[in-house]
Protein backbone atom coordinates (compact mmCIF):
# COMPACT_ATOMS: atom_id res chain seq x y z
CA UNK A 1 0.00 0.00 0.00
CA UNK A 2 1.61 3.41 -1.38
CA UNK A 3 1.33 6.78 0.87
CA UNK A 4 -1.25 7.76 -1.76
CA UNK A 5 -3.53 5.05 -0.74
CA UNK A 6 -3.02 5.83 2.57
CA UNK A 7 -3.72 9.42 2.32
CA UNK A 8 -7.18 8.65 0.38
CA UNK A 9 -7.72 6.22 3.00
CA UNK A 10 -7.81 8.28 6.12
CA UNK A 11 -9.37 11.29 4.06
CA UNK A 12 -12.36 9.46 2.90
CA UNK A 13 -12.92 7.70 6.59
CA UNK A 14 -12.92 11.49 8.07
CA UNK A 15 -15.46 12.65 5.50
CA UNK A 16 -17.56 9.54 6.59
CA UNK A 17 -16.90 10.14 10.24
CA UNK A 18 -17.24 13.89 9.69
CA UNK A 19 -20.53 13.58 7.10
CA UNK A 20 -23.42 15.42 8.96
CA UNK A 21 -21.53 17.64 10.86
CA UNK A 22 -19.57 19.66 8.30
CA UNK A 23 -19.62 23.20 8.74
CA UNK A 24 -19.77 24.40 5.00
CA UNK A 25 -20.37 28.04 3.55
CA UNK A 26 -24.46 26.56 3.37
CA UNK A 27 -24.26 26.80 7.36
CA UNK A 28 -21.31 29.37 7.94
CA UNK A 29 -22.71 32.44 6.25
CA UNK A 30 -26.58 32.41 8.18
CA UNK A 31 -24.64 31.41 11.63
CA UNK A 32 -22.34 34.57 11.08
CA UNK A 33 -25.26 36.52 10.05
CA UNK A 34 -27.97 35.10 13.55
CA UNK A 35 -24.47 36.03 15.34
CA UNK A 36 -24.59 39.62 14.22
CA UNK A 37 -28.48 39.94 14.88
CA UNK A 38 -27.93 38.69 18.20
CA UNK A 39 -24.81 41.44 18.72
CA UNK A 40 -27.76 43.91 17.46
CA UNK A 41 -30.13 42.83 19.53
CA UNK A 42 -28.14 42.80 22.97
CA UNK A 43 -26.92 45.96 21.96
CA UNK A 44 -30.37 47.45 21.29
CA UNK A 45 -31.64 46.10 24.47
CA UNK A 46 -28.97 47.89 26.70
CA UNK A 47 -29.33 51.13 24.98
CA UNK A 48 -32.58 51.29 25.48
CA UNK A 49 -32.54 50.44 29.26
CA UNK A 50 -29.90 53.28 29.37
CA UNK A 51 -31.86 55.78 27.26
CA UNK A 52 -33.22 57.93 29.82
CA UNK A 53 -29.48 58.95 31.08
CA UNK A 54 -28.60 62.12 28.36
CA UNK A 55 -25.46 61.25 26.25
CA UNK A 56 -25.26 57.49 27.04
CA UNK A 57 -25.06 54.57 24.52
CA UNK A 58 -24.80 56.39 21.08
CA UNK A 59 -22.60 53.72 19.85
CA UNK A 60 -24.31 50.66 21.30
CA UNK A 61 -27.81 52.71 19.25
CA UNK A 62 -25.38 53.07 16.30
CA UNK A 63 -24.35 49.58 16.35
CA UNK A 64 -27.93 48.03 16.60
CA UNK A 65 -28.90 49.72 13.82
CA UNK A 66 -26.13 48.80 11.55
CA UNK A 67 -25.43 45.01 12.52
CA UNK A 68 -29.51 44.51 12.29
CA UNK A 69 -30.45 45.41 8.93
CA UNK A 70 -27.30 43.98 7.86
CA UNK A 71 -28.06 40.70 9.57
CA UNK A 72 -31.79 40.97 8.19
CA UNK A 73 -30.24 41.22 4.84
CA UNK A 74 -27.76 38.56 4.69
CA UNK A 75 -29.88 35.91 5.95
CA UNK A 76 -33.24 37.06 3.65
CA UNK A 77 -30.81 36.82 0.40
CA UNK A 78 -29.85 33.14 1.88
CA UNK A 79 -32.75 32.00 2.83
CA UNK A 80 -34.13 33.11 -0.69
CA UNK A 81 -31.08 31.21 -2.50
CA UNK A 82 -31.35 28.44 0.19
CA UNK A 83 -32.47 25.17 -1.96
CA UNK A 84 -34.60 22.55 0.09
CA UNK A 85 -36.30 23.23 3.83
CA UNK A 86 -35.38 23.09 6.85
CA UNK A 87 -33.00 20.21 8.07
CA UNK A 88 -31.41 19.87 4.34
CA UNK A 89 -28.28 21.53 5.56
CA UNK A 90 -28.28 24.56 3.77
CA UNK A 91 -28.57 26.98 6.25
CA UNK A 92 -32.54 27.92 6.67
CA UNK A 93 -33.28 27.94 9.95
CA UNK A 94 -29.81 29.87 11.19
CA UNK A 95 -31.38 32.31 7.94
CA UNK A 96 -34.68 32.68 9.70
CA UNK A 97 -33.38 33.11 12.75
CA UNK A 98 -30.46 35.33 11.27
CA UNK A 99 -33.87 38.19 9.94
CA UNK A 100 -36.09 37.45 12.85
CA UNK A 101 -32.64 38.20 15.08
CA UNK A 102 -31.73 41.26 12.92
CA UNK A 103 -35.41 42.81 12.52
CA UNK A 104 -35.74 43.00 16.81
CA UNK A 105 -32.69 44.22 16.77
CA UNK A 106 -33.07 47.57 14.61
CA UNK A 107 -36.09 47.95 16.22
CA UNK A 108 -34.47 48.22 19.68
CA UNK A 109 -31.91 50.31 18.34
CA UNK A 110 -35.14 52.78 16.41
CA UNK A 111 -36.56 52.46 19.93
CA UNK A 112 -33.33 53.59 21.74
CA UNK A 113 -32.79 55.98 19.55
CA UNK A 114 -35.99 57.76 19.24
CA UNK A 115 -36.11 57.72 23.26
CA UNK A 116 -32.17 59.12 23.54
CA UNK A 117 -33.56 62.12 21.80
CA UNK A 118 -36.43 62.76 23.38
CA UNK A 119 -34.55 62.68 26.68
CA UNK A 120 -31.85 64.76 25.24
CA UNK A 121 -34.98 67.38 24.24
CA UNK A 122 -36.43 67.07 27.30
CA UNK A 123 -33.26 67.85 29.34
CA UNK A 124 -32.49 70.79 27.56
CA UNK A 125 -35.42 72.77 28.17
CA UNK A 126 -35.43 72.58 31.93
CA UNK A 127 -35.13 75.99 33.34
CA UNK A 128 -31.75 75.04 35.75
CA UNK A 129 -32.33 76.02 39.25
Amino acid sequence: MSVLDLSAASATHISVVAGGYELGVGRTVPSVAAVLGLISVIAGGLALVRSRRPGTGRVRIIGALVLGPISAIVGGLHGANAAGGLGTGNGLAGAVFAVVLGLIGTILGALALARSRWTDRGAGSMPAS
